[in-house]
């Protein structure tokens, strides 16, 4: 079962993140091998909470030339997205009640994503739509150095959503087809 939902989220990270260059900070990591994907079977938010803080010490304990960056994907829970919006709130508060604020951030990614003022089947929804409920630790440090060298990164989410209202049916169908089944 983890392996599925590993290469579930591989899939879309190449597929999809990196393939359709959302993030472009993304494919040096994932060719380098320091990307952990790992999979919590938490159905608790205090259980996920763990989880996510064991990931966080994981993350913060190891050089970033051995792990830039780390994907929780949690099959198990939140597969309703307004409870796994509630969920971030805990994230939030989790971040500053124990120091990470700062140095560490977490981006959210799920099957039935949807940006506020936004209708469900808007395409730009598309951008922040994987496989499962996921939490992106992301170190701040390499955020803020990558973005110090990309031109123009204001521009990366409107260039993301166009990018999406471009593909057709097939590609929607082939890159996303957790959301067709």
């Amino acid at each position: 079962m983890d392996e599925q939902i590993i290469a579930d989220v591989q899939q879309w990270l190449d597929d999809v993140v990196i393939g359709l260059n959302l993030c472009p900070f993304a494919s040096k990591p994932r060719a380098e091998g320091r990307v952990r994907i790992c999979v919590s079977h938490a159905t608790t938010d205090e259980a996920l909470l763990d989880d996510m803080q064991a990931e966080l010490e994981r993350l913060s304990d190891t050089p970033v030339a051995e792990l830039e960056t780390t994907v929780l994907a949690i099959p198990d829970m939140l597969e309703d997205f307004e409870d796994y919006n509630q969920f971030l709130d805990l994230v939030d508060l989790w971040l500053q009640q124990f120091g990470w604020d700062g140095d560490l951030q977490v981006a959210s990614f799920h099957p039935n994503y949807q940006f506020a003022d936004t209708e469900p089947d808007d395409a730009g929804n598309l951008t922040n739509r994987s496989p499962w409920p996921l939490l992106h630790l992301i170190r701040e440090d390499s955020l803020e150095q990558a973005l110090a060298h990309y031109p123009d990164p204001e521009g990366i989410p409107e260039r993301n959503v166009l990018r999406m209202e471009t593909l057709t049916e097939d590609e929607r169908k082939r890159l996303f087809p957790y959301l067709f089944g």
